[in-house]
């Protein structure tokens, strides 16, 4: 039989596609735009018809009806990582949260300390051979699909066939839906005049030739504009989203230099625009691959010269960041932040940036505190910890004593929390 005769055998509404989950599966998500709409509706649709079902994914972008506390016995979400859709209802408690580094969750799935009954995702047309690209996140969910008894494809004609190791063959599938809705598009953040300011010092640290992991947020994109004048900048990162492709237009980027994987850039999610998934199309300079290629810290610390650059909320005198939770109550998750750190920590030449306001809410609380607010969950540890920026300035903590970390954060903190920080720095040893 002809890979299209197969195709056809396998097609449906995404109705009867979701027929294969049965009760108490675990079902595995793509991050962010790669969760497959009209499967998680039409599994919305059906939820009270199931039992014991659960969601799992790392970014939900949009709020589907099957999250919501007067089902969870029917179908429950699980977060790896909080977003706007889900937070709430973590903080609620409705619902659960696996923590993790986002490297090590192929892992996990393939040790079955994570299930992977059932596979949804987004995926591009099959091509010649009888491949489709799971491009938009390829991270987890190769994994996943190795493992899972079923595998569920939304086929869309605007999700991007890229290249790396993304592809999964029309054997592996076991039904696909289609359709030919945009692909949600994730606009970026508004910058202003702190995250500028910040922008422009971790800009100072970055020199040409430099391989870069960039986040999304306000911070990140701000550093981003800072950076159209660099040269032969290269990119190995998690996210691929918008502010790279302004670097790639402006010729900032050009993969030359990069000694570890030279002339491509390398990502395993992507969050942005259609243009941006438009130019992922059949581009032999990007690569997607599964998360635990893209964010292990031996692999990436491979590429000399890597900046990592992550946010975080709240940061202590010894440098222990916070960068997931409000004290207890939780924000979003560990994400990749700790893996590039790491990776930058094994770079020859690298620097792991962390980036924060050094105030909130209006500038009444200090982000930089003594110690970390009860019950704040612990991402970058003080053995991690590298660069430190805020609107004030750069503080650089490896290698430096409690004492001498004290004082560098002072220095950058608003200067109507100094005083006050520096009689609590008295005290550390």
């Amino acid at each position: 039989m002809s890979t299209q005769a197969v195709y056809r055998s396998k097609r449906m509404p995404a109705s009867d596609a979701i027929g294969v989950v049965r009760d108490g599966d675990f079902i595995i998500v793509p991050t962010g735009v790669g969760e497959p709409p009209s499967l998680l509706t039409a599994l919305s649709d059906k939820r009270r018809d199931l039992l014991g079902v659960k969601v799992a994914q790392i970014l939900a972008v949009r709020k589907y009806d099957y999250i919501d506390p007067a089902t969870v016995e029917h179908v429950r979400h699980v977060a790896f990582f909080y977003g706007g859709a889900t937070r709430a209802g973590g903080q609620a408690g409705w619902i659960d949260f696996i923590p993790n580094c986002f490297s090590e969750l192929p892992s996990q799935i393939e040790r079955g300390l994570i299930p992977a009954d059932v596979v949804f995702s987004m995926a591009s047309p099959m091509d010649e051979q009888g491949y489709f690209a799971i491009s938009l996140a390829a991270d987890y969910t190769m994994a996943a699909i190795a493992k899972a008894r079923a595998v569920v494809l939304e086929v869309n004609p605007n999700v991007p066939f890229a290249y790396g190791n993304c592809r999964v063959h029309i054997s592996q599938v076991t039904a696909l839906t289609e359709s030919d809705a945009p692909v949600f598009e994730v606009g970026l953040p508004k910058i202003g005049p702190v995250q500028e300011a910040i922008g422009k010092y971790v800009a100072e640290l970055i020199d040409d030739g430099s391989t870069l992991q960039i986040g999304y947020g306000g911070i990140p994109d701000a550093v981003v504009m800072q950076l159209t004048r660099k040269r032969d900048l290269g990119i190995h990162t998690e996210m691929i989203g918008d502010g790279i492709l302004t670097l790639v237009e402006c010729g900032a980027v050009t993969n030359r230099r990069k000694n570890y994987l030279p002339g491509k850039m390398v990502a395993t999610f992507a969050l942005g625009s259609n243009k941006l998934y438009r130019f992922m199309d059949r581009n032999p300079a990007l690569e997607m691959h599964p998360v635990d290629f893209t964010n292990d810290p031996a692999l990436a610390g491979m590429n000399d010269n890597l900046v990592a650059i992550n946010a975080t909320l709240q940061i202590d005198l010894l440098g222990q960041c916070g960068s997931e939770s409000l004290g207890p109550a939780p924000y979003s998750g560990t994400g990749g932040q700790s893996d590039f750190v790491r990776a930058a920590n094994r770079s020859r030449g690298g620097k792991a940036i962390i980036v924060l306001p050094a105030t909130a809410k209006g500038d009444t609380l200090s982000r930089i505190v003594p110690v970390l607010s009860p019950g704040t969950h612990v991402t970058t540890s003080k053995n991690d910890i590298d660069y430190v920026v805020t609107e004030y300035g750069v503080a650089r903590l490896r290698g430096k004593s409690a004492g001498q970390r004290a004082a560098e954060l002072i220095a950058i903190t608003h200067p109507d929390f100094r005083a006050e920080l520096a009689r609590h720095a008295g005290r550390l040893p």
